[in-house]
Order: C-alpha cells, then structure tokens, then sequence
C-alpha cells in the first residue's frame, strides 16, 4: 500500500490522492507535476519519477492518505 504522501516535497503544495498530478519514484518520493518536470529525476535517489496510482474510493475510505508532510526548501533554489 503507498503513503498517499499529502505535499510536494519540493514547493510544499497540498496533492489531493486522487489526482492524476501527483509523480512519485520507487521510494515513494512525492512530487507535482510541475516540480517532477522540473527535477527530471528524483533528487532523492536519482529514480525516475511516473504518476502515482489512485486508489479506488473504497480502498481510500479504507486506508487513509499521510498525513506526514514531507518538504525540502532547498530543493527550491
């Protein structure tokens, strides 16, 4: 199951689970699209990054998204 991490790690932006924005890499490092095109790669690990998958409402319901907010400021300069 994957955190459904809640913010960009890099520009701090709120990532709603469902949305078909939201780019992590195999260590499940969470990013926009916006800042995934930016990175290129993932900063952390030097993964690449693909879109997240979504879950279905019920498994949502189910298993809640973090609340962990993970966030690197100086990944912004």
């Amino acid at each position: 199951m994957l955190e459904l991490r809640p913010n960009c790690e890099r520009c701090d932006v709120d990532l709603d689970p469902m949305s078909t924005d939201v780019m992590i890499c195999t260590y499940e490092c969470t990013w926009c699209r916006d800042c995934a095109t930016i990175l290129g790669a993932c900063p952390n690990c030097g993964g690449e990054m693909m879109q997240r998958p979504r879950p279905s409402a019920a498994r949502l319901a189910k298993d809640p998204p973090s609340t962990v907010r993970v966030f690197n400021p100086d990944l912004m300069a």
